[in-house]
């Protein structure tokens, strides 16, 4: 890992190392209830359908709060607001172990979502303190590929951890579920005596009306979303009501654009939005959350009913599609410093749709689906990282940690839009409870089509896009002249 060492402002080891840390309890908080919900849902004395609404509510909660507190990470530095997420979720984890009935553990498990703020945050610390070396672009991509290592790695150790803390607890939920709490609170200190704070710009406002219609807007469109999708799951004939919803949350982005132009410090500077370097980067993350998101249960269903897989052979295909990815946030870098930043994300938007789009004449074997999970998931490995860092690298000073987290409430609302359209795909023309071969090579079609009209979109972003810049350029007003670092210059 070929950082910067020691020098104020710049991207240490030190720096990487206790956020890696924290990549790793995210990794940890995704991967380990998996493996325990059929034992929650007789926890809590529900249904399995039931646990879809704590999936819903923390997806919701999520998209309303990121893009808040990444600008409240803006104003008042990406460490302070990195801390007061960890407070939260760390308080959720611990109210997880203690609760045992639907409603409030409904409540901490949505609670437990400010997790997801972590990886934007932290893209966008990382690149502000790299700016003062000139080289801060190609420092956070290193750097992001890392934090995605640790961020599956992390999710492969808590799928495999839960179930074996569990047995060896004697199946004792409460106890299993202390484990996850401990972690978060450790990570606390670790960023509160390990990560050194960005330099805010100053006079900066919140723009509360702006984040009062964003929030309105995001939610009826992610609420209409999952209730399209539990309904047609469920079968109510009600999944119609959430069409509505939905048209409704789009209108609401009408007056929020108007009033956000006028502002001076607008919740989402729209004029940067619009800029070629990062309105295609923000398309792309909603159009790879199709897959990254949207995917995961058919894929699951399809190794079930159509490869005749048990749930411990699909847990190696899920292990498989997780180290793929892993090896894409390490390949990233280096393909960027090979070629480019943007020939680097075309080509990882190809492999993410080659591995769908294989489906279409490789589906008959379980080796295939192996094949075809690796291709995508190196393609979808480089991308979590690299979205984010090239949306830093594209966003003005004092906006880094607004635009990374646009990357992630796109994601969201793209996998949201693709759960509730896969639900109704494979629910038409579906046999009892399976659905068709059709319905699932229709999924991933969609996911292999969305992936191209990505790669589209990024032919559209300046050749020279997300490459580092000069150091007279960046270099804050106040800050001591950096050694020369020892990266490339991309």
């Amino acid at each position: 890992m070929s950082l910067v060492r020691g020098k104020a402002g710049a991207i240490t080891f030190g720096l990487v190392g206790y956020l890696f840390l924290v990549e790793l309890v995210s990794g940890v908080l995704q991967g380990f209830y998996v493996p325990l919900i059929p034992d929650l849902v007789d926890h809590l004395g529900i249904r399995d359908a039931d646990f879809n609404w704590f999936e819903a509510a923390q997806l919701l909660l999520s998209a309303i709060v990121v893009p808040i507190l990444a600008k409240l990470g803006d104003m008042y530095g990406h460490k302070r607001i990195l801390l007061v997420s960890t407070v939260l979720t760390a308080g959720a984890t611990w109210w997880l172990a203690f609760t045992g009935d639907f409603t409030t553990f409904l409540i901490a498990w949505a609670l437990q979502g400010f997790y997801v703020v972590w990886l934007p945050l932290e893209v966008a610390l990382i690149f502000d303190r790299g700016r003062v070396t000139g080289r801060g672009a190609s420092q956070t991509r290193r750097a992001a590929g890392y934090l995605v290592v640790a961020l599956e790695a992390g999710a492969i150790i808590g799928a495999l951890g839960g179930a074996r803390v569990f047995k060896a607890l004697g199946g004792e939920v409460a106890p299993t579920l202390i484990v996850p709490a401990i972690a978060v609170t450790l990570v606390f200190f670790a960023i509160l005596f390990g990560v050194p704070e960005s330099k805010p710009l100053p006079g900066r406002t919140l723009d509360l009306t702006g984040f009062t219609i964003l929030s309105l807007g995001l939610l009826l469109i992610t609420s209409g979303l999952t209730f399209l999708k539990i309904n047609i799951e469920a079968e109510t004939g009600l999944w119609w009501i959430a069409i509505p919803i939905m048209l409704v949350g789009l209108a609401v982005f009408v007056p929020w654009s108007r009033f956000e132009l006028r502002q001076k410090d607008p919740a989402i500077d729209l004029r940067v939005l619009r800029e070629p370097t990062m309105w295609p980067i923000q398309l792309t993350a909603g159009l790879v959350g199709i897959s990254l998101l949207g995917a995961q249960a058919p894929l699951s269903t399809f190794a079930s009913s159509k490869l005749g897989m048990d749930a411990d052979s699909i847990s190696y295909i899920i292990g498989a599609y997780l180290v793929s990815m892993i090896i894409g946030a390490l390949l990233f870098p280096r393909l960027s410093k090979w070629t480019s930043p943007r020939v680097a994300l075309i080509v990882a938007t190809f492999f993410v749709a080659g591995g769908y789009l294989l489906f279409l004449v490789n589906h008959t074997t379980i080796a295939g689906t192996f094949v075809n999970m690796a291709i995508a998931g190196i393609g979808s490995g480089a991308l979590v990282g690299a979205l984010p860092s090239a949306a830093a690298a594209a966003a003005p000073r004092g906006q880094t940690g607004i635009a990374t987290a646009l990357t992630n409430t796109t994601k969201t609302i793209g996998g949201s839009f693709a759960s509730a359209i896969f639900a109704i795909v494979l629910a038409a023309g579906a046999i009892g409870t399976a659905s068709t071969l059709f319905g699932y090579m229709t999924v991933f079609t969609i996911c292999g089509v969305g992936a191209l009209v990505a790669a589209v979109l990024l032919f559209l972003v300046p050749k020279l896009a997300f490459a580092d810049v000069a150091h007279e350029e960046i270099l804050l007003p106040d800050a001591a002249p950096a050694e020369a670092p020892e990266l490339d210059p991309r």
